[in-house]
């Protein structure tokens, strides 16, 4: 038996990420690039080692492949521990036979026995797809203090926004006494960020309760908030005050990118108190060629750039060669932009190719919206993209032409 742990994170990473389209083709949502040198996932992960939580369960399932290899034994994060540590847990054969995780709360619940090798007085449940940087150990706190079953964490947004989130309302002590999924008529504007610290016990329980309901949907916010509202349990928000977004879309993974730059970014990276840590290989240094113009852009290590590069983000090893012009966008690792080519307002995904003389995109203030190249694609010479469109496969070329 394991030594008791105060506290274990279980992290969801299993979601499809469907409304990322060419971007989780072949990888996992929490596995997207992110930053140039970062993947979604680095940003809960680094939290948890911030805030001096080990032990944290990884609950995979969508094209796992990607998430697993690069999470690894946990070193990058000092998550690689005897007693502890990080653990990947996707969906498992036990003697009823296998079973995909149905929702949120039946992913934690098939992983209970994880869970109670720590025999945790607290579990904090947290999203593999937001970036953001918390203080969890803060939250765990505030739960104490307040005596709570449950504590939530919200973020303030504006009454339109609050139609997209599960929404609380709360008295004047901050506890929770209604819970709204995607109200039409929010009458509180504090929306759940997806993190949850629970009593353990009082999670096991209402966790066996749903299981058992045949007309669940086995989810956090659908089903277990408001159980555990109608028994009467006590629920407190926990005001999180800082930069947050879910990368959810290819809109707003294109805004947290560029959120980056700028002499005064509203997330910034460079934090020495509070790192985001990451598994990267090694990388040559950067170069940039005689003739090459760089304006307002993060560039990471190995980056190579004979052209113009204008308020980017561009992954590790990342080449703009010759005559080649790249604005607004986001190119994520190893990816070429060819020869004469202008990419603008647009996210390529790892290893894709751009030949030469493309048109990729359209200025961001005439563009219809983000054009999206996916992983590992071999763009032809002279092809144009339109803006907005998705490639997901490289037969979708042929419907944008030449």
């Amino acid at each position: 038996m394991f030594r008791n742990k105060e506290c274990v994170a279980m992290l969801l990473a299993g979601g499809q990420g469907s409304r990322l389209y060419a971007l989780t083709e072949k990888t996992a949502k929490p596995a997207v690039s992110f930053g140039g040198k970062y993947r979604i996932i680095d940003f809960p992960l680094s939290n948890c080692i911030n805030s001096g939580i080990d032990t944290v369960g990884v609950l995979t399932q969508y094209q796992p492949l990607v998430l697993n290899e690069y999470i690894g034994n946990g070193l990058p994060w000092d998550l690689d521990r005897a007693h502890g540590g990080v653990k990947i847990l996707p969906p498992y054969q036990g003697k009823d036979g296998a079973d995909w995780y149905k929702g949120t709360a039946n992913a934690i619940y098939q992983n209970m026995a994880f869970i109670k090798m720590y025999n945790p007085e607290y579990v904090i449940i947290l999203s593999g797809d937001h970036i953001y940087k918390m203080d969890y150990s803060k939250m765990i706190d505030y739960h104490k203090k307040m005596n709570a079953d449950c504590t939530i964490a919200v973020i303030d947004v504006t009454l339109e926004e609050a139609k997209r989130f599960g929404i609380m309302s709360t008295d004047e002590n901050s506890k929770i006494f209604k819970f709204a999924e995607k109200p039409q008529n929010p009458d509180s504007t504090k929306a759940s960020m997806g993190i949850y610290v629970f009593n353990t016990e009082c999670l096991f329980k209402y966790l066996t309760m749903d299981a058992e309901d045949p007309n669940s949907s086995n989810d956090f916010g659908k089903n277990i908030i408001p159980q555990m509202l109608s028994a009467g349990e006590k629920l407190y928000a926990y005001p999180f005050v800082g930069y947050w977004k879910d990368v959810g879309t290819i809109d707003s993974l294109w805004e947290a990118n560029m959120d980056l730059l700028g002499e005064n970014p509203e997330l910034s990276l460079g934090d020495e108190d509070w790192r985001i840590f990451a598994r990267h290989g090694a990388q040559p240094p950067q170069y940039i060629g005689k003739d090459a113009v760089i304006e307002n852009s993060s560039l990471t290590a190995g980056c190579e750039i004979y052209g113009t590069v204008k308020n980017c983000v561009l992954g590790a090893g990342v080449k703009v060669l010759e005559g080649a012009t790249v604005c607004d966008s986001v190119i994520m690792d190893n990816a070429v932009i060819g020869e004469g080519s202008e990419v603008m307002y647009s996210i390529i995904d790892s290893d894709s190719v751009i030949g030469k003389s493309c048109k990729i995109g359209a200025p961001i203030k005439s563009a219809k919206g983000i054009a999206v190249i996916g992983e590992d694609i071999c763009v032809p010479d002279g092809t144009v993209v339109q803006d907005g469109a998705m490639i997901s496969k490289a037969s979708d070329l042929d419907k944008e032409g030449k």
